[in-house]
């Protein structure tokens, strides 16, 4: 079968369908996990999905192949003045959680307050999934998000907001559905200043 590389970046190797070639020693481990749940990797329904999971786990933790501070590389001075708080609401995303690899399924709230230029707002949206796109604990989700804008763009303050619900809480173990986990962190003014969080706070509905 013909291999090619797929871009210098991220080295991955397609074969000639077009598919990531996935290294045997990686199939082998998944069969070995498919084996030791009880099943036979070896019957009909999972033949394929040794290869099928890598895959997948590839396109989950595409996150390691990103670099979050790139996104913010390129900003905006023109803003016709504007200096109150930019907020990106709502943003969906998946991770899974380092300890049990079970998904982390929830939104976050993104702001902060410019100094002298601002970014693109998908790019705050391409930070959060660049850090998700990993194992992570929701814990340093949060700061990884905040830190990264904090540093990228220098604004007067960030704010980070993220609500998740977590599979290895509500599939497994204490098995309860329904329960949100919230952290936050607040840098710059929305840590300093009590009305500039409530503001904030106020506006991502929190």
């Amino acid at each position: 079968m013909a291999i090619e590389h797929a871009s210098p970046e991220d080295g991955d190797l397609i074969g000639s369908n077009g598919k990531l070639e996935v290294p045997e020693n990686v199939a082998d481990a998944i069969r070995t996990l498919i084996r030791w749940a009880g099943d036979d990797p070896a019957r009909e329904g999972l033949i394929d999905t040794p290869k099928r999971v890598a895959r997948a786990w590839r396109e989950y933790c595409a996150g390691y192949a990103d670099h979050p501070e790139q996104h913010l590389s390129r900003i905006f001075e023109e803003v016709g003045g504007y200096d109150e708080i930019v907020i990106l609401k709502d943003i969906p995303f998946q991770s899974h959680c380092e300890h049990h690899m079970a998904p982390i399924i929830g939104k976050a709230h993104i702001a902060y307050l410019p100094r002298n230029h601002v970014v693109g707002i998908s790019k705050l949206a391409r930070v959060l999934h660049a850090f998700a796109r990993r194992l992570q604990v929701q814990e340093r989700l949060t700061a990884e998000v905040a830190d990264c804008i904090w540093e990228g763009l220098k604004p007067q303050g960030v704010a980070v907001v993220i609500e998740a619900s977590h599979a290895c809480m509500t599939a497994r173990g204490v098995r309860t559905p329904g329960v949100a986990m919230v952290t936050s962190r607040m840098m710059g003014v929305f840590r300093d200043d009590e009305r500039s969080r409530k503001e904030v706070l106020a506006l991502m509905g929190c």
